[in-house]
C-alpha cells in the first residue's frame, strides 16, 4: 500500500534524529526536508507541505527545550499535529441515526468507484446491525443497474432499480419512497458518474437531491488522481452541498497524498476510505488515528473501538474468568475468533504501533494464513484439554497428548510448542488483568459501571494484539524454532514421534 510507503519514509526522517549525536536546528532541518520530500513524492499540495513545514519550526524552540526532555518526541508530536491539521477540514460529518431512514446520496466522477463504494457502505452497516438498502439512480453509464444488483445479491442487500425507465429522478424517488415505507435504516442512492464540464448531468444532480432531499450527500474521491481532483471537488461543492467525502483506490496509488490534501478544497471530513477491491476492504476514517498510523504510532483507540463491538459486557461467563484470572485454550480460541470479526488482517495490524508494516497486503495473507493454522491446531485438542485452567501443565505431564496433537493436525512439534507459548503468554496477561483494582464489579450481583467496561475493552485490544501471529509465522520463526529441539543423536528427552517439545521458553 502506497500510504505505508509514505508512513515508513515518515518514519524514516524521524528516526535519523536519532543518529545524530546532537538535535540542534541543522538536524532538524534536514529532517524537515526528508518529511517534506516523503509528502510531494505522494503528491500532497505544496502549499500544505510548506505550511506543515513552517508550523513544525514555529511550533519548536530547541534551545528553550529544558534539559532531560526527549527533543525526538517533541518533534515527533510538532509533525504529527501539523499533519493532522492538513488533512482536518475541523467540521462534523453526519452520523446516521439508528431506527431513522438515512438518506445517503452519492456523487463523483465516473470511474471513481462509487457503484462498488456504496455496495462496501451498505456492507459496513448491514454488518453492524442496520438495516440497509441500495438504489441505481445511475441510467447514464451502460450495465450501471447490472453491476449494483450483482454486488448487492452478494452482499445480501435489497436494492432497486429500472431496466425501463430512463429518468434517474423519478428512480430516486420511487426507490427512496419505497424503501421508506419499509423503514430501512441506511438508504443509499448511487447516481451517475459526472464531470464538471456536463451541465446537463450536473443539474439532473441537483433535481435528485431537491426530490430526495438526502441526510448526507457524499462525494466519492478517486485517490489515482490525486490534486487534480481539486478543481472536480469545487464544482460538485459549489452544486450541491457535500457532506462528508469517502476516498477509494488508497491501495496503490502514488497520488493518495494528493486526495487526502485535496479535501481541504470540500471543506468536508472524510469519513471513510477504501483499501482494496473486497466488499470488507473499508474503513472508516478519524484524522488522529491515520495519521497516528502513518507515523507507525498505531490506533489504540480505534482497536477498543471495535473490541467494543465485540459486546464483551454480554458474555458474562467471560467476565467472571477474567475476574478470577482464569484463562483457557478454548478462550484463546474464541479470542482468535474474534480478531477475524474486527475486520480486514490490514486495517487491525495498521492500529497496532510499531506494525505499520502490515498494511501491506503480503504479510496480511501471511498473518492469516498463520492464524487458521493454530485455530486447526486447537481443533484437533479433546475437551479436557481445552478447558484445562493450566493447560500448559497438563501437556508437560502427558507429552502422549502432544504427538497425538501433532498428529491429528499435521503440525510440526515446533508450531504446536509455540501455540502453547502464546497462550501462555495470554493466560499470565489475564491474570495480571484479574488482578487490576477497581477493574471488575465491587461485589457479587452488582454490574460493572461503564467505566469499568470501557476499561475491560482497553485490556482486551491489548490481548487481542495480533502481531504475535506474525512473528510466529513464516519459514525464519519455523526455522528459529527447530533449533530448540533436539532429534534422535542428541541423546534429550524425545517422543514416539522423534522430536521432544520443548517448555523452557514458559520458565
Amino acid at each position: 500500500m502506497v500510504l505505508a510507503d509514505l508512513g515508513r519514509k515518515l518514519n524514516s526522517a524521524l528516526n535519523s534524529l536519532s543518529k545524530e549525536t546532537v538535535i540542534d536546528q541543522d538536524a532538524v532541518d534536514k529532517m524537515l526536508k526528508d518529511i517534506c520530500v516523503a509528502l510531494m513524492e505522494a503528491d500532497v499540495n505544496v502549499k500544505l507541505v510548506q505550511q506543515l513545514r513552517a508550523g513544525v519550526k514555529n511550533a519548536l524552540n530547541l534551545d528553550e527545550v529544558a534539559a532531560g526532555l526527549n527533543k525526538r518526541r517533541l518533534i515527533q508530536q510538532a509533525v504529527y499535529k501539523e499533519l493532522v491539521k492538513i488533512t482536518n477540514p475541523d467540521t462534523t460529518a453526519y452520523k446516521p441515526r439508528r431506527k431513522k431512514q438515512n438518506v445517503l446520496m452519492f456523487v463523483g466522477l465516473q470511474g471513481a468507484g462509487k457503484t462498488t463504494t456504496c455496495t462496501k457502505l451498505a456492507y459496513y452497516y448491514k454488518r453492524k446491525g442496520w438495516s440497509t438498502c441500495l438504489i441505481c439512480a445511475d441510467t447514464f453509464r451502460a450495465g450501471a443497474f447490472d453491476q449494483l444488483k450483482q454486488n448487492a445479491t452478494k452482499a445480501g442487500i435489497p436494492f432497486y432499480g429500472s431496466y425501463t425507465e430512463s429518468d434517474p429522478v423519478i428512480i430516486a424517488k420511487e426507490g427512496v419512497e419505497k424503501f421508506r415505507l419499509e423503514k430501512y435504516e441506511i438508504i443509499i442512492v448511487d447516481t451517475s458518474g459526472r464531470h464538471k464540464q456536463e451541465e446537463s448531468l450536473f443539474e439532473e444532480m441537483l433535481q435528485i437531491q431537491n426530490v430526495i432531499q438526502p441526510n448526507n450527500i457524499i462525494f466519492t474521491m478517486d485517490a489515482s488522481i490525486g490534486q487534480a481532483c481539486e478543481s472536480q471537488a469545487l464544482a460538485f461543492k459549489n452544486q450541491v452541498d457535500i457532506g462528508s467525502v469517502i476516498i477509494t483506490k488508497l491501495d496503490g496509488h502514488a497520488k493518495g497524498g494528493g486526495a487526502l490534501s485535496a479535501v481541504a478544497a470540500t471543506k468536508a471530513p472524510i469519513i471513510f476510505i477504501g483499501t482494496g477491491e473486497h466488499i470488507d476492504e473499508i474503513e472508516p476514517y478519524n484524522t488522529e488515528g491515520f495519521i497516528s498510523k502513518l507515523l507507525n504510532l498505531g490506533d489504540i483507540k480505534g482497536l477498543v473501538d471495535r473490541v467494543n463491538e465485540l459486546g464483551i459486557e454480554d458474555d458474562p461467563e467471560l467476565i467472571k474468568k477474567l475476574e478470577k484470572g482464569k484463562f483457557t485454550l478454548r478462550d484463546m480460541y474464541e479470542q482468535f475468533q474474534n480478531i477475524t470479526k474486527l475486520g480486514p488482517f490490514g486495517q487491525i495490524m495498521g492500529m497496532i504501533p510499531g506494525f505499520n508494516d502490515f498494511l501491506s497486503k503480503g504479510h496480511e495473507k501471511e498473518s492469516q494464513n498463520r492464524l487458521k493454522r493454530l485455530m486447526i491446531i486447537m481443533d484437533s485438542m479433546n475437551d479436557q484439554e481445552l478447558d484445562c485452567v493450566d493447560g500448559i501443565k497438563l501437556f508437560q505431564k502427558e507429552t502422549s497428548r502432544f504427538v497425538r496433537v501433532c498428529r491429528g493436525a499435521g503440525a510440526h512439534p515446533a508450531e504446536v510448542s509455540e501455540l502453547l507459548g502464546q497462550y501462555h503468554k495470554f493466560s499470565q496477561m489475564v491474570k495480571k488483568m484479574g488482578g487490576i483494582k477497581g477493574l471488575f464489579s465491587d461485589g457479587p450481583g452488582q454490574e460493572m459501571t461503564k467505566q469499568q467496561m470501557a476499561m475491560l475493552n482497553t485490556e482486551m485490544a491489548k490481548m487481542m494484539d495480533p502481531k504475535v501471529l506474525h512473528q510466529m509465522g513464516g519459514m525464519e520463526g519455523l526455522e528459529k524454532m527447530m533449533t530448540q529441539f533436539q532429534d534422535h543423536s542428541s541423546g534429550k528427552k524425545r517422543t514416539k514421534a522423534g522430536l521432544a517439545p520443548d517448555f523452557s521458553m514458559l520458565q
